[in-house]
């Protein structure tokens, strides 16, 4: 216990002579703001507020970027120059190529299902008597990490031999109905799609309160005069509610496609990548920490980096627009 304390209190005295440190030359810029006046003031304003901001997002973002950039034409070493080798092998390696291809597949079917069953849930919960009670049990498993998802997904699909007595809630409704339940984590490619349901039950609820935001902002004079000329059912769906609600649905679907493209946890705990189940951003770790292959871990983030890009700056337009209109 004491050399606990020995060791913790030079920790835990750095950090607040940090802390203390941060106060005291934010105090001083405020400061020296407040007897700035004139055509200073503007200037100086943008400087103190903007500054260290910008200093941040420098050395957390921009610096480590770039260095990532050249790292993926280096050595497993990053201490000699490659080229593009390591760009070369993924494109040769039939690992990565399933990887590719479970990382599409990741692509193509989460976002869409999330998405889609998020809207679902919005629309049938609309209005009803305390609806804030299933929407917030829906919403709930958002608050759990992937990981711990992972963790209670585990006891779901866990599986034991025939002869003995199934714990795992799928295995014991597949023997209920009759069938032979397998091991379902070693079942290619219905693993991924177990894999899938993991994140799908998790931010469902995501999309659910996002989208119910935007069908209660639909006019309910527009929605009673389309009632009034006959619209009903799937027919006020189609034409009055989706039109209104498209560009938050497609919000929430590029959000999902970039969850879907950087999904790690899920995987990293569920499987370790094992069994056909691998992604680009856990063999992006595996290869950085586990294999130790700095170059080929860097030219897969750049390439992860390259797949996210276009989906952020088409998101981030789309809120633009929304917030025009």
């Amino acid at each position: 216990m004491s050399e606990f304390i020995s060791t913790s209190i030079p920790k835990f005295t750095s950090v607040l002579i940090a802390i203390s440190a941060f106060f005291v030359i934010l105090a001083l810029l405020f400061a020296i703001a407040g007897r700035v006046d004139g055509k200073k003031t503007r200037p100086v304003s943008l400087a103190i507020f903007l500054g260290p901001a910008l200093l941040l997002l420098l050395a957390g973002l921009v610096i480590p970027g770039a260095r990532t950039i050249v790292f993926s034409f280096m050595n497993p070493d990053s201490n000699g120059w490659v080229g593009f080798e390591n760009y070369y092998w993924m494109t040769q390696d039939p690992n990565v190529k399933t990887i590719m291809f479970n990382t599409i597949l990741w692509i193509m079917v989460v976002p869409l299902f999330t998405a889609a069953l998020g809207l679902l849930l919005a629309i049938m919960l609309d209005r009803i008597k305390h609806e804030s009670i299933p929407k917030s049990l829906l919403f709930m498993p958002m608050a759990i990490s992937f990981v711990g998802a992972s963790i209670i997904f585990k006891f779901v699909y866990e599986y034991n031999e025939p002869s003995e007595v199934q714990i795992g809630l799928l295995s014991s409704i597949v023997k209920f109905l009759g069938f032979t339940p397998t091991d379902w984590m070693l079942a290619k490619p219905l693993n991924t799609f177990l894999l899938m349901i993991i994140y799908v039950w998790t931010q469902m609820g995501f999309g659910m309160v996002i989208l119910s935001a935007a069908i209660k902002a639909v006019p309910s004079d527009i929605v009673e005069a389309s009632a009034l000329d006959g619209a009903q059912g799937w027919g006020l769906f189609r034409n009055i509610t989706f039109p209104m609600v498209k560009g938050t649905f497609i919000v929430v679907l590029a959000t999902g496609v970039v969850g879907a493209l950087k999904v790690f946890d899920i995987v990293r705990t569920m499987t370790g990548g094992n069994f056909g189940t691998n992604v680009l951003a856990n063999e992006m770790y595996s290869q950085t920490f586990v294999q130790f292959d700095q170059g080929k871990g860097s030219a897969l983030s750049v390439v992860l980096f390259l797949l996210v890009t276009p989906i952020l700056i088409y998101n981030i337009r789309s809120l633009r627009k929304e917030r025009a209109h």
